[in-house]
């Protein structure tokens, strides 16, 4: 099942990262200069240019920022828990059901260095449209795998040498006291409830975000980017752009 993803940066990465996926490109008649740029990448690919009736793009994103680009892709291929057991900072999403904050998500991981991505595959946003274009091109090279019982992925990690630690607001540590040196994985609850308590049970450390204001929380996104970057603080580590 191919899969389509729309948006200036995130057609032009998967152009640059993967074009044996890319089955084709699909461009508006009304070309904006994006939307030129994306076709010119495409013919250098050898990806075929298709030119649609304005509209098209509309209906294919859903109402999405489609910016006159998108591109039909091969499946979406989700790695394996295995494969991301060697790395040494990962984030692990417990239930984010909103497409555009796990592509937000991924999108900040991948910024600020995490090797990898694991989600459950029940009762959490998948890997679609939304997640692509809020991703910006992130997905082509930040890993995601899936499982089937969270909790004893977190286990396995633990069993690898990666240190799990769960964000809450009533956490016991200060996210800052704890050493992010070491191999880590950062464990995010979903939008409303946060982490589930089994598997808030099974992380080595449950930490908070120090907070001023009034507000009592923050959006998972916004969480989760804070808590990235202290980890990328702590380590003095961001990825090559080369």
């Amino acid at each position: 099942m191919s899969r389509f993803v729309y948006g200036v940066n995130p057609v032009l990465e998967a152009l640059k990262a993967h074009p044996a996926d890319v089955v084709r490109v699909l461009v508006e008649e009304r070309r904006s200069q994006g939307a030129e740029r994306v076709a010119r990448a495409a013919a250098e690919a050898g990806v075929k240019v298709e030119q649609i009736a304005h509209g098209d793009l509309q209906r294919r994103a859903r109402g999405g920022v489609h910016q006159g680009v998108g591109a039909e892709l091969a499946e979406f291929r989700y790695a394996e828990l295995e494969d991301l057991l060697d790395q040494t900072f990962l984030l692990v999403l417990d239930g984010v059901t909103d497409p555009q904050n796990l592509g937000a998500l991924i999108r900040s991981a991948h910024a600020l260095g995490a090797q990898g991505v694991v989600l459950p595959k029940d009762r959490a946003a998948g890997i679609g449209p939304a997640a692509f274009k809020a991703a910006a091109g992130a997905l082509e090279h930040c890993p995601v795998a899936r499982v089937t019982n969270l909790a004893r992925a977190l286990e396995q990690l633990k069993e690898a040498g990666i240190w799990t630690i769960a964000l809450a607001a009533d956490g016991e540590k200060d996210l800052r006291e704890i050493d992010l040196r070491t191999r880590v994985a950062l464990v995010l609850g979903s939008e409303g409830s946060g982490v589930r308590p089994l598997v808030r049970k099974t992380c080595d450390h449950v930490a908070r975000i120090p907070m001023g204001g009034k507000v009592g929380s923050l959006n998972v996104s916004a969480a989760g980017a804070i808590a990235l970057y202290e980890v990328a603080r702590q380590r003095e580590h961001y990825p090559s752009r080369a």
